[in-house]
């Protein structure tokens, strides 16, 4: 069986690298490239799926296992509803067309 404290540990590298990646992007990036890093958002996704298969492995409760499951779907819906909200973004740039 699979100690927590290795659960937490992976929720903590994965927390300190996702903020380590955001701050590293100058602020004059963030607006470009928030595409980019939508992406790599994704590096929550895969931690919640990694915690959540190893909670899984290990035999934890089925309160862990749920949990880890509601942080996947989390983590999908921030990672598309950023794409969402760059797709609106870039639409304001278009020109309309004249018709």
């Amino acid at each position: 069986m699979i100690n927590p404290v290795v659960l937490i540990i992976v929720f903590i590298v994965c927390t300190v690298l996702g903020y380590v990646i955001i701050r590293n992007v100058p602020s004059l990036l963030h607006t470009p490239l928030m595409s980019g890093m939508n992406a790599l958002s994704g590096v929550t996704i895969v931690g919640a799926i990694s915690a959540t298969g190893i909670a899984y492995l290990a035999g934890s409760g089925f309160v862990a296992q749920l949990a880890g499951g509601l942080a996947i779907v989390l983590a999908a819906i921030n990672v598309f509803g950023g794409f969402g909200v760059t797709h609106r973004m870039l639409m304001m740039f278009n020109k309309k067309k004249k018709g």
